[in-house]
Parts: structure tokens; sequence; C-alpha cells
């Protein structure tokens, strides 16, 4: 039950009494013991741009398997993205295989409405636990307006952090990266 847990990005709790050391799902009155079995938290970056390469070093040592998508093959290379998984489908069908659950972020970074719009609305068809943004106000706005247009409703397109990222007045692309990450844990940390 643990495996099928994780399979679907939940995060399991296996209960055990001190007093006699039965394990359960259901949590005994008086001592106990929690062991917590997380899902392995995944990260689908679209956009092979410097802020992905930033955000896919800073997603390595936190242990979040990575795979960054991108249609355009001159930017989508093992030399600019070591160690991190490379998808050249469209954005869409990409993040639509990759499945993404309750412990699975999505990110765009290409600014192109035609990359990252596809990519949104598939996270936002799937229970994905973070949904962010890259834009100004006035883009995410517009983002917003366009996907509203498609059939999300308010409760929907808010699921999409944009900005994205946490705001700490960042310039430049690493401390982009570390604001988003910092949302991305946030995002995935929180109880549900």
């Amino acid at each position: 039950r643990i495996a099928e847990a994780r399979a679907r990005g939940e995060t399991m709790t296996v209960w055990t009494e001190l007093a006699n050391g039965i394990s359960g799902l259901d949590r005994p009155d008086g001592e106990n013991f929690a062991n917590r079995y997380e899902p392995p938290r995944r990260l689908l970056i679209v956009g092979a741009v410097q802020i992905a390469q930033a955000l896919a070093a800073i997603a390595r040592p936190l242990g979040i398997a990575t795979t960054v998508i991108d249609p355009r093959g001159r930017f989508l290379t093992a030399e600019r993205f070591p160690d991190v998984t490379l998808d050249d489908r469209w954005p869409d069908e990409a993040v639509a295989a990759g499945r993404p659950d309750p412990a699975t972020a999505v990110v765009t970074l290409s600014h192109d409405p035609k990359i990252d719009d596809p990519a949104l609305i598939a996270a936002l068809n799937a229970p994905t636990g973070y949904i962010a943004a890259l834009g100004s106000r006035r883009s995410h706005a517009a983002r917003l307006e366009r996907l509203g247009a498609q059939g999300f409703d308010a409760d929907a397109l808010a699921r999409i952090d944009g900005p994205a990222g946490i705001d700490i007045a960042a310039i430049g692309p690493s401390e982009i990266a570390l604001s988003i990450a910092a949302g991305m844990i946030r995002a995935l940390r929180a109880p549900r």
C-alpha cells in the first residue's frame, strides 16, 4: 500500500503502537510512533532558459527529479542541463505524459504562450502540487484571461503561482530560480 500511495503522489503514514509494536494505518490510542512515507518529488520545467539551468541545479541537491521540456532543440542540450532528463516533445504532451501528481511541480519559463499555455493547461488538468508561470503581473493577467477563455474557472486559475516564486526582490536567473524553488517547496510541503 505504501508503494501504491507513492505512485499516486500521496504521503502515507504508518503508525506503530509502542506498547505492543503493532503497526497500521489508523492512529492508535496511547503512545505511538509515526513513519511518514512521502512520494518522490518531481519538477517539470518548461522552457530551457537560463533560469531553468539554475532551477535544475537547485532541485538536484533537494532530491527532486527534474525534467526540462522544450521543443526547441538548440536550447535543450545535455551540456546546458547535466544530470537532468530532457524532453523535446510539445509541452502539453510531455506534461501529460509525466502524469503530474501532488508531489509534482510544473514551472513554465519560456515566456512564449505557444509553449507555456499548453503546459499550464495540462498541469491544471491534473492534481499537480505546484504550478507556476514566469512573467510580470501584466503578462500573468493576460495569461489568466487566455486560460479562462479555455474554460478554466477562477479556482482553477488560482492554482497558478504567477509571477512564479516568492517575492524576494530577485535579480538575475539564479535569484529568480531560488525564489521559484522556495515557492515550490512551500507548496509541496503544505498539508493536504
